[in-house]
């Protein structure tokens, strides 16, 4: 559990030392080469903002709108700067106090009107499910007609999913039972976008920890937990969804971890001690494991079959920077018999998802995507592994985008295939 941080905004900007380590862990810094747009430039303008030395300007806030929030300057900073709570707290001054242009101000409250909401997304379903099927989503990419939307849009249409018709099945049960000798009791949350577009990945979470002794709960109707409003600034909307969702997962005296399988979702659930402030939001957090994290503290008991493939390993920048995971996700990967682990170049620069970041910012998040892409390519391998939703689309789009089609999955859909059937 992260610990609750007391000092003033101040203060955790003042640890910053300007000493430029930051920089080349900063993808827009490498993108750009700007001051105005690495860790430390950002802090300066947060500094002035918060002295009353400069205005919230529109360039000023588009500094901070460029900032993708991946954490890779935390992990490169030799002075612990808690960049992540100073970006999340600018972000909520410039969502409480500055007037965005129109157009800017309706794109977000749409995907903040539907993102968060796991029901309407499992709205969009059939209809993506059609426009897929029915030839209509070749047509328009094959013509290029998505370039005469404007940019957001297009992106938007670029990264929507092909739902896959199984996957319409009825949710999973509200309890699974855990297989042969029983190690214990998890709570899974489901996520929003993970549960719509990404079910199986939560079946394939289930199949394996019950496969591993322990019996699985899945509290009904829980939301959104509150990491893309928090991410964006949306402070008060995020808090709404966290306080809901510790509500609904009630006494967890009976459980031995809050299972969650979605990155940028975990970093947020480790966050809810400081982020609410309140005995039941600190023991939740105390709880929280991402599925990685809590097999490779455990153990893996199950056996597994040959699973003869080079898969190459997406380090996820919230799992790897902001919950410092890298090494638990690799070490359940190269337990399955005959799997070839290659690594990514430059595999702790964040692919240009960064949550909603790429529908915010889809020039800059291309360029970012497109550096990535080239490394997940050179790496040769047969199938990608990448454990954030977002990762997967905005990686899966770029490769396309080059005219390479490579499956990807979950870890945890990995580790599911190679189970040995009863």
């Amino acid at each position: 559990m992260i610990e609750p941080e007391t000092r003033t905004f101040a203060e955790l900007a003042s640890d910053c030392v300007h000493c430029g380590f930051c920089l080349p862990a900063c993808p827009t810094y490498r993108s750009w080469g700007a001051e105005a747009d690495s860790p430390r430039g950002r802090i300066d303008l947060m500094k002035g903002l918060e002295e009353g030395e400069i205005e919230l300007t529109d360039t000023v806030v588009a500094h901070f709108d460029r900032c993708l929030g991946c954490m890779a300057c935390v992990t490169a900073c030799p002075s612990g700067v808690r960049y992540d709570l100073l970006i999340e707290s600018t972000r909520a001054k410039i969502e409480e106090t500055y007037e965005r242009p129109a157009e800017d101000a309706a794109f977000r409250a749409f995907v903040f009107s539907l993102f968060p909401y796991p029901e309407r997304l499992r709205a969009l379903r059939m209809p993506l499910y059609a426009y897929a099927k029915s030839g209509l989503q070749g047509l328009v990419r094959a013509a290029g007609l998505s370039r005469l939307l404007p940019s957001r849009l297009a992106q938007l249409e670029a990264m929507a999913p092909e739902p896959v018709l199984e996957d319409f099945r009825e949710p999973l049960p509200a309890f699974t039972p855990a297989l042969g000798r029983r190690r214990g009791s998890v709570v899974l949350v489901a996520g929003c976008v993970q549960r719509a577009f990404f079910p199986n990945v939560n079946a394939a979470t289930v199949r394996v920890l019950a496969a591993e002794g322990f019996d699985v709960s899945i509290p009904a109707s829980q939301g959104c937990c509150g990491a893309l409003s928090l991410h964006a600034g949306r402070d008060r909307e995020a808090k709404d969804f966290a306080h809901a969702l510790v509500e609904r997962f009630g006494d967890l005296d009976s459980f031995d971890a809050v299972i969650i399988n979605a990155a940028g979702c975990g970093s947020t659930l480790k966050q809810y001690a400081e982020l609410l402030e309140t005995p039941a939001a600190r023991k939740f957090a105390a709880k929280v494991a991402d599925i990685n994290e809590f097999l490779a503290h455990v153990g893996l008991v199950a056996q597994r079959r040959p699973f003869p493939l080079r898969v190459a390993y997406h380090d996820a920048c919230h799992l790897s920077h902001a919950q410092r995971l890298r090494s638990e996700p690799r070490a359940l990967l190269r337990a399955i018999p005959g799997l070839e682990l290659v690594e990514i170049a430059d595999g702790d620069q964040c692919c240009g998802s960064a949550g909603v970041y790429n529908l915010f910012e889809p020039a800059s998040a291309a360029e970012i995507g497109e550096r990535k892409a080239a490394n997940v390519a050179a790496a040769g391998a047969d199938l990608l592994a990448s454990a954030n939703p977002g990762c997967t689309l905005q990686i899966v789009a770029q490769l396309e985008k080059r005219g390479i089609r490579l499956q990807a999955a979950h870890p945890i859909e990995i580790l599911d295939a190679s189970l040995v059937a009863d």
